[in-house]
């Protein structure tokens, strides 16, 4: 899930230099596709074999 955070934390950083209002974490999870939350989910697989 911290993977997801980390994310999230980039999409306030442009929601801010943009000035749009961010949803919040839960929303914004949700509106993930499959592509991107498997794409999430191999990086983190990754980052574990590789610890």
């Amino acid at each position: 899930m911290s993977i997801y955070r980390e994310g999230y934390e980039i999409y306030l950083k442009k929601c801010e230099q943009f000035g749009l209002e961010p949803i919040n974490f839960h929303y914004y999870v949700i509106q993930l596709s499959q592509e991107q939350l498997n794409a999430y989910n191999e990086q983190a697989r990754n980052s574990k074999g590789s610890n």
